[in-house]
């Protein structure tokens, strides 16, 4: 088979994802030029569609900034930027306002209250989750992040300056390098396939932002869509973009254990409306969080996720379980109508039985380095929603804090961005080469792809998960190394698929995740080493990846 030519394409924002940030960033942008979108499946498949619990915000006179702050602060285990928090929680409020003038619908209290007065029902239904001393996540039902991304998508196709090209992945990002140019390094665009034809595309735009969401697919158990494959770090890495805390992956404590369904996640916010946590001990169903944290079930999830991994192993149970049978069915059909509904379709009744569940790999903390406007190390080029690291999370994500950082960031992004609409590359567009498969061919190996897939997910869910030791890393560091080299190859010498570019980038997010986790000699936040129970003292640093090696460095 020859290989497809290539087409051109000129745009002045380049937003790669179709989540919340993306979406968000992409309705901003079109207020002042041109917007195409690229995402790699259909525009409704993305991190955001599966984000049940909602959004992170201060709305009542009850709450505070500060309380939101303190919160987040201390869920992020003493690796937080309280000046990003800070920014964060403060601008939520306003982001939340533009939501709703899209058309977004958040729960009211008189859609799941009983009898409420007249002024109380129309107050928002406030939700709490693990780590948050006050009600303050915004929701629509259990369905909130589809909710979200329907809304924006629909704006999003009735904008006549926004193009969405579906089922088009991002290869690789243009650089100022790619034209041999040596000084301060500039984001010109994307190389993008078409999936149908394997057709390689040269987008050349202004600004690039980067919304390609997690990696939740380089762990064998996930709560992630099969299109969180980490592309989004992978490609920064590759444009010589600053890469931060990689080895803060959080695992959800309660991903539906169960034979007959892909991995369905149970919200947090279940617990929130008083679910607690048992595993069976002798045959009986006890509580066990209280042993753990004060805060019980409702604890922060890296405390969660490693009470329950622990509990697993001293009993050898396959799942704890989530008893929440003390709630009337009205109630919690109201409240939770997805969840329910999913569960008795398994025959599991909220009411009357108890629900199995597991942790599973969640949500990166660490990501692309930027600021608080998502601005990466490369000019042109931004990382909002996951796939970026602001500094809020520190090193454990606080409950419903994703979404809000997703808005924020998204926004100040494009507002960055216009204000420096004079700022241009120091190369012209027309220098950029068209993509090129040198001597590549057809490959008749696609079992070393699915090999190789499977063999990252597994040795990453047994030696890089929720508890680590220094053995079980260098184990991983020599497999990831292997697999590389050997992905590395396969992939200069055959003609690019898609598969083969997910599984560049797999490998590359592992072998991050690996190096971050094997130079962090302490264990805080959702890095738990074995070999290193404590907190080092003073206070903690980021780690940082930087091209031409992988040698971690610390930021100060």
């Amino acid at each position: 088979m020859s290989t497809p030519p290539t087409q051109r394409r000129t745009c002045d924002f380049l937003v790669i994802g179709t989540g919340i940030a993306g979406l968000f960033a992409a309705l901003k942008a079109a207020r002042h030029g041109d917007v195409t979108i690229v995402t790699k499946s259909t525009a409704e498949e993305c991190n955001t569609r599966y984000a049940q619990g909602g959004i992170a915000c201060v709305m009542e006179a009850g709450d505070s900034f500060d309380a939101h702050l303190a919160d987040t602060l201390n869920a992020g285990a003493g690796l937080c930027h309280e000046d990003v928090v800070r920014d964060i929680v403060s601008a939520g409020p306003a982001r939340i306002q533009e939501l709703v003038d899209l058309g977004l619908h958040f729960t009211r209290r008189g859609e799941v209250a009983e009898a409420p007065d007249a002024q109380d029902a129309e107050a928002y239904d406030l939700g709490r989750e693990g780590g948050h001393t006050r009600r303050r996540i915004l929701h629509s039902g259990d369905i909130t992040g589809q909710e979200v991304a329907k809304v924006l998508l629909q704006r999003c196709r009735e904008n006549p300056r926004i193009t969405i090209l579906e089922n088009h992945i991002a290869v690789d990002l243009l650089s100022t390098r790619h034209t041999r140019w040596q000084d301060e390094n500039w984001c010109l665009g994307a190389y993008v396939m078409d999936k149908a034809t394997h057709a390689i595309r040269t987008i050349i735009s202004r600004v690039t932002i980067l919304a390609t969401g997690g990696a939740g697919k380089v762990y064998l158990y996930t709560t992630n869509p099969d299109v969180a494959t980490g592309d989004g770090v992978a490609m920064a890495y590759r444009a010589y973009a600053e890469i931060a805390d990689m080895e803060f992956f959080q695992f959800h404590p309660t991903c539906l254990y169960h034979p007959n369904t892909k991995p369905f996640l149970i919200s947090e916010a279940v617990r929130g409306e008083g679910a607690v946590l048992k595993v069976r001990r002798k045959g009986e169903f006890v509580e066990f969080m209280q042993d753990y944290h004060p805060m019980a079930s409702l604890a922060p999830r890296d405390i969660v996720a490693r009470a329950i991994d622990n509990e697993l192993k001293r009993t050898g149970e396959a799942c704890a379980y989530l008893d929440i049978r003390h709630k009337d069915e009205a109630f919690l059909k109201r409240r939770f109508p997805n969840i329910f509904a999913q569960l008795k379709k398994l025959g599991i009744n909220m009411t009357k039985d108890l629900i199995p569940v597991v942790p599973a790999a969640h949500y990166c903390c660490g990501g692309v380095r930027t600021d608080i406007a998502g601005r990466t190390t490369v000019h042109g080029l931004y990382a909002v929603g996951e796939v970026g690291c602001t500094g809020l999370h520190g090193a454990n994500r606080l409950a419903s804090n994703s979404l809000l950082e997703a808005l924020v960031t998204a926004h100040n992004a494009v507002e960055d961005a216009a204000a420096r609409a004079g700022d241009t590359a120091p190369v012209p567009a027309d220098s950029v080469p068209d993509w090129n498969p040198g001597d590549a061919s057809d490959s008749d190996e696609q079992v070393v792809i699915t090999h190789n897939w499977q063999e990252i997910r597994r040795f990453m869910w047994d030696y890089v998960g929720i508890v680590r030791t220094n053995k079980r890393l260098e184990r991983a560091k020599n497999r990831i190394r292997l697999i590389r080299n050997e992905i590395e190859k396969y992939y200069w010498d055959s003609i690019l698929t898609p598969d083969l570019v997910e599984l560049r980038n797999l490998a590359s997010v592992a072998e991050m995740i690996i190096d971050c986790a094997v130079a962090r000699r302490e264990s805080r936040g959702l890095h738990y080493n074995a070999d290193y129970p404590m907190k080092n003292q003073p206070p903690a640093k980021d780690t940082l990846l930087r091209r031409p090696t992988r040698a971690v460095i610390w930021n100060e």
